[in-house]
């Protein structure tokens, strides 16, 4: 069988699957080939498919995500690491980015609360050279993977990255003050429906934060006073029906916010000044 006709046979087993079935089936066989997506369409649709391809649509069929199978996600044009420990990156969190980078100062320090992969962190350290950066997380594992990133990008000398859990008494108590704090938190709500892809695979400590989604937010926001230098901005991802819950929370602990929005139009980052 050609790559072009094992490409045909995949996206018809994965069209159940997949909102996107020819787009994982390329993806998947370009892995396979060891090449670039683009490069297989140009020059590899009529080579013999590759041994391993089979597997690798049979794990996509379990849901497994793309990305876990590839191990790597694209986010703000760079590629970034991922697995099973860490939250993949989507594009709505590029939102928070490109309003970190709007409110962000040319040099100081930054924050990333509940790193991850370091997506948010070290895009903006790579977009603002005079950053230092530091990336807490409660996972060993998301830390394992945001170092390699940090490696990767050229980045460690300016990424910090630290064990810490946000719900445990002091564990910002040496940190001191930052220019910038940006976070993705849990926001999920306990009960809500979740693809199976989500569900079954990516980590639930990175998605849920209680009934109503604000757990986290209730920790975080409060904390916001000490770890913000004077006159230093805070850069929330936020659900997008979660908008005026979160802000009220903000306004409790004395934060003006302004919202921002993702490509769909829809509420997606909360910027956070001290009154």
């Amino acid at each position: 069988m050609t790559v072009a006709e094992a490409l045909r046979l995949a996206a018809m087993k994965l069209s159940d699957t997949s909102d996107t079935a020819r787009l994982d089936a390329e993806l998947l066989m370009a892995h396979a080939l060891g090449t670039e997506r683009s490069s297989m369409l140009l020059r590899s649709m009529s080579d013999p498919e590759p041994a391993a391809f089979s597997g690798l649509v049979e794990r996509r069929m379990r849901h497994e995500p793309v990305a876990y199978i590839l191990g790597e996600q694209e986010f703000f044009g760079r590629r970034f690491l991922v697995a099973p420990g860490v939250l993949i990156p989507r594009s709505d969190s590029e939102t928070v980015v490109e309003a970190a980078l709007s409110v962000a100062p040319s040099d100081g320090r930054m924050l990333d609360l509940g790193t991850g992969s370091g997506a948010l962190l070290l895009t903006l350290l790579a977009e603002k050279s005079g950053l230092e950066g530091v990336g807490i997380d409660a996972s060993f594992d998301a830390l394992q993977v945001a170092a390699a990133n940090a490696a990767q990008l050229g980045l460690a000398d300016r990424a910090k990255l630290l064990k810490r859990d946000w719900a445990a008494p002091g564990w910002a108590d040496d940190l001191g003050a930052f220019e910038l704090v940006i976070a993705n938190p849990p926001y999920v709500e306990t009960v809500a429906e979740l693809a199976l892809d989500v569900r079954r695979f990516e980590p639930a400590g990175a998605l849920f934060a209680g009934e109503d989604g604000l757990d986290d937010y209730k920790i975080i926001i409060p904390m916001l006073d000490r770890l913000l230098s004077s006159g230093g901005v805070a850069v929330l991802e936020i659900g997008w029906k979660q908008a005026d819950l979160v802000g009220k929370i903000a306004e409790k602990s004395g934060f003006s916010s302004e919202l921002r929005y993702d490509l769909s139009g829809r509420p997606r980052a909360l910027v956070l000044r001290q009154k």
